[in-house]
């Protein structure tokens, strides 16, 4: 008898051991956003369709997620088989050879539904590189009520002259009312997103055809001073420490009649829980200049498999689970379609349901509207709309971004400051050997 039930313990082991191993861990590094974390908190979705599958979840702040995602795929550290990444690394990791094509997803996922603006920006040589869980441009978010009391009406699509014109008059700085809120703080995602995606609008660029940097030009100097002084008008103060997140706090709080950013807020200033002025939000799409061009980025967070993973095939699986049209109906259903993840896909838009969300035509438009192949209104040698898709954009733009908050802050003036950001980009540029 004792015999028998060491045998059946070492079957029983044995096939605890066989089970264990059969299941297929994906570790899935992340950012934590309210995007990611909902769909973390769906994921019982997939693993009950995918029982061979264990996920394990790398849930970090947008820098830090960069920094270790950018380390560990240029070192094929091999830690995640999953990686959240944006526009700006796409074309980069996937001309070296760091990421899986994703082309051979099943013909369920329909690759073809995808936004062509926002395909375009993960695609090279006319292979996928990453599928997009959401997409974004910028636009303008104001106040109805603010806007009516100056006596002044917003168009679909307005010019900066006109932003400016309301700004000044929608503030009142005694009752803690400011006409804009835009980003100021340092960073190459932040105050350079606004600024670079801006500058486009003002006929700027950051290096002409032979790859020379431009900020000693007379476009960058009339976007500069013309930011410079709409925010000294109209703008909070402290402004050169607002990021988005910042900006956001403001907006919801009733302090900002204008505010120009990332579409994806749209839903978070309407939402009666967090806003304030939730029932008092309009919105229409970046401003332009007459030349061609509108002051509105375009960015995707997207998951991609670095080429180190060992577990490409269950990787796939996850990412077509994620980015699929049943997954924005999961999440239709348990949060509204409000809180949709937006701009990836065509037939989101032509669902009648999703119409009826008041940003959703205004964000497609704006998606729509942004060219990461002709970004600026004359030729320049790079792609990316707020950013340019080079290695060395990162941190050139940061170093950039330094100048002008402390412009803004006061501390130099606005000349002082292009006249650095030249010298910064002219050493960084001659050093990594461009043109190449």
């Amino acid at each position: 008898m004792r015999k028998l039930t060491q045998v059946l313990l070492g079957v029983t082991a044995l096939s605890l051991c066989i089970s264990g191993a059969s299941a297929e861990k994906l570790t899935i590094a992340t950012v934590n956003n309210g995007d990611m974390i909902r769909m973390q908190k769906l994921t019982d979705d997939f693993t009950a369709k995918n029982p061979g599958i264990e996920l394990e979840w790398v849930t970090l702040e947008e820098n830090v997620l960069r920094q270790r995602v950018t380390t560990d795929i240029a070192t094929k550290g091999g830690q995640y088989d999953v990686m959240t990444i944006g526009t700006y690394e796409v074309p980069i990791w996937g001309k070296q050879n760091w990421l899986v094509s994703l082309n051979d997803l099943p013909a369920s996922y329909d690759i073809n539904d995808l936004l062509p603006a926002i395909r375009g920006g993960l695609t090279i040589d006319g292979k996928l590189y990453a599928a997009p869980f959401y997409g974004e441009s910028s636009m303008v978010m104001y106040r109805k009520d603010l806007m009516e009391k100056a006596g002044l009406k917003m168009p679909a699509a307005p010019t900066w002259p006109f932003i400016a014109k309301a700004a000044e008059a929608m503030t009142d700085k005694k009752n803690e009312i400011y006409g804009v809120c835009l980003r100021g703080k340092a960073g190459w995602g932040e105050n350079m997103a606004f600024l670079t995606a801006t500058a486009n609008s003002f006929g700027a660029k950051w290096f002409d055809m032979d790859w020379k940097p431009q900020f000693n030009s007379k476009p960058w100097k009339q976007t500069l001073t013309f930011y410079l002084d709409l925010m000294k008008k109209s703008g909070p103060p402290g402004a050169s420490s607002n990021g988005f997140n910042e900006n956001l706090a403001l907006f919801q709080s009733g302090k900002c009649g204008m505010w120009i950013d990332a579409t994806v807020a749209a839903s978070f200033v309407t939402n009666p829980k967090d806003s304030k002025v939730a029932d008092k939000v309009g919105f229409a799409l970046a401003p332009d200049n007459g030349l061609g061009k509108r002051g509105n980025w375009l960015w995707a967070w997207s998951l991609a498999i670095p080429a180190g993973s060992k577990k490409i095939e269950s990787a796939k699986k996850f990412i077509a689970w994620a980015t699929s049209k049943d997954y924005l109906a999961l999440v239709a259903a348990k949060e509204g379609w409000a809180n949709v993840p937006p701009g990836t896909r065509a037939s989101l838009y032509a669902n009648p349901e999703y119409a009826k969300v008041p940003f959703a035509k205004m964000t497609l438009d704006s998606i729509q509207s942004a060219d990461p192949n002709n970004p600026t209104v004359d030729p320049v040698p790079y792609v990316g709309v707020q950013f340019v898709a080079i290695p060395e954009f990162q941190g050139l733009a940061t170093a950039v971004g330094q100048q002008f908050a402390a412009a803004l802050a006061g501390n130099i003036s606005a000349d002082q400051a292009l006249k650095n950001a030249q010298v910064l980009s002219e050493r960084t540029m001659k050093k990594a050997g461009y043109p190449k």
